[in-house]
Parts: structure tokens; C-alpha cells; sequence
């Protein structure tokens, strides 16, 4: 008979030779591994400048700002300020060959559109995470302040009875352009410095309706760079003199208007956090 260490350690591997099997067809679970953040969620806001151009303004139209929220994997909430200037395609720029200066013909006021707005944007195409294009469409909506800042001359009120210029001597004001008051276009030497009515401006208020696309480029969480085109509507509650003609009053409706339908192109560039 075997003593009782050997019987002992003799049956414990038969124990550990019959449950082999055993835990060999044991199912292995796995260790759960925290998924990883998706790039597409890796930033919430958004916060952009941008450079305006625009059928309706001049050679730069103006300027804005935009903050934008992540609302979920495709849709965005936005507000924005913009500020541009309005152009009158029918005006005409003089100049006063004896002295030099030069001033715009009929003008009497500067016309500016200040548009907050609020509205929603949507990811058509997404980019890569760390290159690539992102194509969104937006929508937006909002008031439009026009303001109108009176437009200044100088006009040399002693050349208009002696018929001689004397720059010295002369008395020269500068005040608000008015064709009809300023009849005699040989006596208005320049135009006046820009903000001179900056204390007479006129608030028109109105409102705007803007439909676009904008192409991003970046990597998330980092600077964005890109334009957005796209259409806008306004209107005012009024026309907004602009021009003013030199002899019949009832010309002012046709050289002014009070909607504006305009081509835009914004070049934005920020951050995205």
C-alpha cells in the first residue's frame, strides 16, 4: 500500500488531467477596450473671421465674424455679424482739374449694412480627419441696420462770387454733398474726410435672408481656413439715398433702391476647440 503523500499528490493530477478538456473548450471573453474619441467629434465650436466680396459692394466688401456650435455628427447652430459697405453703380466720379481733388458726382450719403444673423448648417461631405475638403450648406436669417452716413465736400463758397481761386484767403467748409446747394461743381475742390457726418448717420432698418456653401480646410482641433458663396436678399423699409440728383427730386426713387440682391464669396479663417 502507497503511502499517503504519494496517494495524495497521485490523484490530484488524475484531477488536474480530466478537467484539461474541460477548460480547453471554455468559451475566452474578452477585456472591454475603451473605444477611441471619433475625429468627427473631436471639437465642439468653431470661431471665425472672414473677408467679404460682393456684387453690391466695391473692390472689398467687408467683413465678419462667426461662432458656430456642433449640435450633433451632421448639423451645426451659428450666429454671425457682418459689416459692408453698399455701392451706387450709377454714380460718377468727378475731379477738379485747377486744384486736383475729386469727388463723386450726386453722392450724398455713405450707405453701410450691419447684418447680425442666426442660423443652421449642415455637413454635406465630410473630410478626412487630418486633410481634405468639408462641404457644408447653411442657411441663415436676420436684420439688416443700414446706416447712412452723410457724404462731405469741400466747397469754396468765395469762389463762387469772385471766380478766383485763393486757397489762403478763400472760405472753404466742409459739409454734407447736395447737388441743388452745390450747384456750381467748379467751386467743390475735394471730397471731405470720410467720417466728417459720422454724427449725422441715419439708421434704415431692414432684413436679410442668406443661402450658401462653404468649403472648409483644416485639421480638426486645430485652425480652419476656406470660403463659403453663396446668395443673399435684403431689404429696407425704405430706399436708401445714396444719390441725390442736381435738378428733378422725383429721379431719387430711380437712382435708389431699397433691395438689394447680391453674389457673395467669403475667404474665413480660425480656430476650432
Amino acid at each position: 500500500m502507497l503511502p499517503f503523500p504519494s496517494r495524495f499528490f497521485g490523484l490530484l493530477a488524475v484531477g488536474v488531467f480530466a478537467a484539461a478538456p474541460a477548460w480547453a473548450q471554455a468559451p475566452v471573453r474578452p477585456v472591454p477596450v475603451p473605444a477611441a474619441p471619433s475625429d468627427e467629434q473631436s471639437y465642439s465650436k468653431e470661431f471665425v473671421y472672414g473677408v467679404n466680396f460682393n456684387t453690391q459692394g466695391g473692390l472689398l466688401g467687408g467683413a465678419s465674424v462667426r461662432s458656430t456650435r456642433v449640435l450633433d455628427e451632421q448639423w451645426m447652430r451659428f450666429w454671425s455679424i457682418e459689416g459692408v459697405m453698399l455701392k451706387n453703380n450709377a454714380k460718377e466720379q468727378r475731379i477738379n482739374t485747377i486744384v486736383g481733388g475729386s469727388y463723386i458726382d450726386r453722392k450724398t450719403n455713405y450707405a453701410f449694412a450691419l447684418r447680425p444673423s442666426v442660423g443652421l448648417q449642415r455637413i454635406l461631405f465630410r473630410k478626412a480627419a487630418d486633410a481634405g475638403v468639408q462641404v457644408n450648406g447653411l442657411v441663415s436669417a436676420g436684420p439688416s441696420l443700414g446706416l447712412l452716413m452723410p457724404y462731405y465736400i469741400s466747397f469754396d463758397r468765395t469762389y463762387t462770387q469772385t471766380r478766383v481761386f485763393n486757397v489762403a484767403t478763400d472760405e472753404i467748409v466742409n459739409e454734407q454733398y447736395n447737388p441743388v446747394k452745390h450747384a456750381d461743381v467748379d467751386a467743390i475742390l475735394d471730397r471731405g474726410p470720410l467720417f466728417s457726418g459720422i454724427g449725422e448717420t441715419q439708421l434704415v432698418p431692414g432684413f436679410h435672408l442668406r443661402g450658401g456653401l462653404s468649403f472648409e480646410y483644416g485639421r480638426y482641433r486645430d485652425a480652419v481656413t476656406g470660403m463659403e458663396v453663396g446668395f443673399l436678399v435684403e431689404g429696407y423699409t425704405k430706399r436708401l439715398l445714396i444719390l441725390s440728383p442736381s435738378n428733378n427730386p422725383r429721379e431719387v426713387d430711380g437712382l435708389n433702391r431699397q433691395f438689394f440682391p447680391s453674389v457673395y464669396l467669403t475667404l474665413f479663417f480660425g480656430q476650432r476647440s
